[in-house]
């Protein structure tokens, strides 16, 4: 709790390490002979965030949100569409190959596979060790020793530097993707589902372990994972995602105890409670009805309207800005939950906003208008102060 504190503090006061603006991803569909673009998948549609030295931001959504997509992105193993990544103020958005490998050294990534993430025929020395052969480092003492400090360092004996892949349980292999991301003592590190693929046993141990390695190198986290209870035990702030969208990114404690999206609240409820007592009562939780729409045509407006129980015409048809409804809290949602105990802290700028989006809310009836002489628009000025 004492480190939580801590990054809320930093956050307040420092420049963020990783700053994302309208990021976007698209992914061509091609059909034909000639391979002519007929469509995109819109896997990440313009998304901003930023993270701080020293925390952890967690990143939550179903299946087919984006979320992986968006590590991969700010990793730069993808090219980005549209938008901005800057990582301590350098837009690295489209460095070329030869201007990304320096950064190589700072950001790194944990893949979601243990399995697939290892290649078979290399033993786990040659693993852990490749990072510092591409990045032309060699390590104070040589690069053996250091690899066999890091085996050691994630739980795992410096014996195990001759062994293979396949001679490891998945909780190994993954620690072993861990060292292998903390060779060249890298400031940032994305981990993509990072404990989805082990044993719940297995999980406890490697979310210590990373919770562990943060507060000895002093990293920054993007954590991404389905599993709400581990975000909540490794976060600092959280990122709900939905359909390419962040829909709110809020603290964890006023995420978990007021989260301000349906989305958000809805996958809250989802959330077993294990209490024996509770045998019997009433579920509180809520089932969302109807498909997640297809990223290759979204539905206008608001994404989640085609869902969502509190949905009205202005979801329909125009799409909420991510504005921030409290402190820290920042909330895509022209109905917001729990916007009662908000109203007295909504900042002056984000209640214009709100207000200029409600003064459109007339808008579907422009073609009524058309019909109209020349001499309406300016009978309607005096036509309001009667109203």
């Amino acid at each position: 709790m004492d480190r939580r504190d801590c990054a809320e503090a930093v956050s307040e006061t420092t420049e963020p390490l990783l700053k994302v603006t309208g990021l976007q991803k698209h992914f061509p569909i091609k059909k034909g002979l000639l391979q002519r673009q007929t469509g995109a998948v819109k896997a990440v549609d313009g998304i901003d965030f930023e993270v701080y030295p020293g925390e952890t931001l967690g990143v939550v959504g179903e299946s087919g949100c984006g979320k992986s997509t968006m590590g991969r992105l700010i990793t730069r193993l993808l090219e980005p569409t549209g938008g901005t990544i800057e990582f301590e103020g350098t837009d690295i958005s489209h460095l070329g190959v030869a201007k990304m490998r320096p950064l190589r050294r700072d950001v790194q990534m944990i893949f979601q596979d243990p399995y697939g993430s290892l290649n078979p025929r290399h033993t786990v020395g040659a693993i852990v060790s490749a990072p510092f052969k591409l990045q032309g480092v060699e390590p104070e003492g040589g690069v053996k020793k250091e690899v066999q400090r890091l085996l050691g360092l994630v739980g795992l004996n410096p014996e195990h530097y001759n062994r293979y892949p396949h001679e490891f349980s998945g909780g190994q292999r993954q620690r072993i993707g861990i060292a292998r991301a903390l060779a060249l003592k890298p400031k940032l590190v994305v981990a993509d589902e990072p404990v989805s693929a082990l044993d719940v046993s297995i999980q406890a141990q490697v979310v210590n372990l990373l919770d562990d390695l943060q507060e000895e190198l002093g990293l920054t986290y993007v954590i991404i994972a389905h599993d709400l209870s581990v975000i909540r035990h490794v976060s600092d702030r959280i990122a709900v995602m939905y359909l390419g969208k962040v829909v709110e990114l809020a603290d964890r404690k006023s995420l978990y105890e007021s989260p301000m999206h349906p989305y958000t609240r809805a996958l809250m409820s989802a959330v077993p409670i294990p209490d024996p007592r509770r045998r019997g009562q009433k579920n509180d939780r809520i089932l969302l009805t109807g498909d997640v729409p297809s990223p290759i045509a979204p539905p206008p407006g608001c994404r989640f309207h085609t869902r969502c129980w509190k949905a009205t015409e202005l979801c329909k048809t125009q799409e909420p800005p991510l504005l921030e409804l409290r402190p820290g809290q920042r909330v895509a949602c022209h109905h917001p939950e729990n916007a009662e105990n908000a109203a007295g802290l909504t900042v002056p700028a984000a209640r214009e906003s709100v207000e200029v989006a409600l003064t459109k809310k007339p808008e579907p009836e422009a073609p009524a208008q058309d019909t109209t002489d020349e001499p309406a628009p300016e009978a309607s000025p005096e036509a309001t102060p009667e109203s």
